[in-house]
């Protein structure tokens, strides 16, 4: 069965070829939020197999809205999707409990494999 995955990035591009590249590698994106707050609120509705997560985001950073899902749920698999220079954030993405980090612009094979680990 495809891995379901919620998509949170506030650029419109990047949702649509990272959902571009997960469909075509087997996996199911049950859904996408422009930003950190929507993303908690579509986790909570959808109960996805695996977000994945950008830091900067209006309204509710990736920090904040990773926290807020594991709140909801402790098991959640969170992968961080960011741009280099990020170093110091990837790191407190990890402390708060995400799964992996996958570096902007995207390499298809990493993002594939570093979500296969996960499920």
């Amino acid at each position: 069965m495809a891995a379901r995955v919620l998509i949170v990035d506030d650029a419109a591009f990047m949702r649509a070829s990272l959902k571009m590249m997960l469909e075509r590698n087997g996996f199911e994106v049950v859904g996408e939020a422009d930003n950190g707050e929507a993303g908690v609120k579509k986790y909570e509705q959808l109960r996805p197999d695996i977000v994945t997560m950008d830091i900067t985001m209006p309204k509710m950073d990736g920090i904040k809205a990773l926290q807020g899902i594991k709140a909801i749920d402790k098991n959640a698999n969170i992968v961080v999707v960011s741009a280099l220079g990020k170093e110091d954030l990837v790191r407190e993405a990890i402390i708060h409990g995400a799964k992996g980090f996958i570096v902007k612009p995207i390499n298809e094979e990493h993002l594939v494999k570093t979500l296969n680990k996960i499920v």
